[in-house]
């Protein structure tokens, strides 16, 4: 399932071309993707102009003219992409052809400097949603979510207060996305291999460690802005706004590498698989300590 890194590349990918275009017609080829479609889902749509491409955690936001946003999760296999950069004529409607059967939502925008573009939602197995809201305590999928880990409100003093006397192990609360918003099973491996942490470590036991919570904090925005530069991590599925892949993949030190050297310097553990509440964790269990 695409995490914050390959969210915010689908983003960075779609605003050039989004924000600013007003929404002329959407078409609907199925009434549902995980959730079914809202009863004035499409009239709510057309004719609003889409203000700016957000991500909030591990979702899309678009902004609109009336008020409304419309949130956007790509499940495990959704992506996004525009029929003018796939056929060699851009000022052919779109009409799907045979075999392009997971092409569910069919944006028609118009842009003042690009023209008209057709931006079309794939999902081959309807895991991801879409719905439309006014605030943003409306949505059940944004209310109660953690700090953004990029944000001054993710630090370490905050995190001692998440964690403080809690017996669960650190992975299981990195995924918590009450506690920090939009890291998944790959990111977290590797943002505590970062900061030389085991992934079952009692998370409060790490709270009164000088430095521990820093570490993790820095593994953390680190690991992830190195993702997001590489165009996030392509296991199977993830697709950016063109159609590429991401790049993060050939660099993870412990994700998906049991049995394989720990690429910390002068170390010479071998990484370790284990299963926690049914994910595989990968660490190197020499130079990864408990608290």
């Amino acid at each position: 399932m695409p995490e914050l890194p390959e969210v915010e590349t689908v983003r960075a990918g779609l605003a050039p071309y989004v924000e600013g275009a007003r929404i002329q017609k959407v078409t609907l080829n199925r009434k549902d993707l995980r959730f079914p479609f809202g009863p004035d889902f499409v009239s709510e749509l057309e004719g609003q102009t889409i203000l700016r491409a957000a991500r909030r955690a591990k979702y899309l936001l678009f902004p609109l003219s009336s008020g409304k946003t419309l949130l956007s999760h790509l499940g495990m296999t959704g992506s996004y992409r525009f029929v003018e950069f796939t056929y060699k004529d851009p000022s052919r409607y779109y009409e799907p052809p045979p075999g392009e059967k997971h092409d569910h939502v069919i944006f028609d925008l118009h842009h003042p400097a690009l023209g008209n573009l057709h931006l079309i939602y794939a999902d081959a197995r309807r895991f991801g949603f879409m719905e439309l809201f006014a605030h943003e305590e409306d949505s059940p999928y944004l209310k109660g979510l953690g700090p953004e880990p990029f944000g001054n409100a993710f630090n370490p003093a905050q995190l001692a207060a998440r964690l403080k006397g809690r017996k669960s192990p650190i992975k299981a609360m990195l995924l918590d996305q009450r506690v920090v918003a939009g890291i998944g099973n790959i990111y977290a491996s590797e943002a505590l291999h970062r900061a030389h942490i085991r992934p079952d470590c009692p998370s409060g036991a790490l709270v009164d460690k000088p430095g521990r919570l820093d570490d993790l904090v820095f593994g953390v925005r680190e690991v992830l802005a190195e993702a997001v530069e590489a165009g996030g991590s392509t296991l199977k599925d993830f697709r950016n706004a063109e159609g590429g892949s991401g790049y993060f993949q050939h660099h993870f030190a412990v994700y998906d590498r049991e049995g394989e050297p720990c690429p910390t310097p002068l170390c010479t553990g071998t990484i370790h698989r284990i299963v926690q509440a049914g994910r595989s964790s990968f660490f190197c269990p020499v130079c990864q300590k408990g608290a």
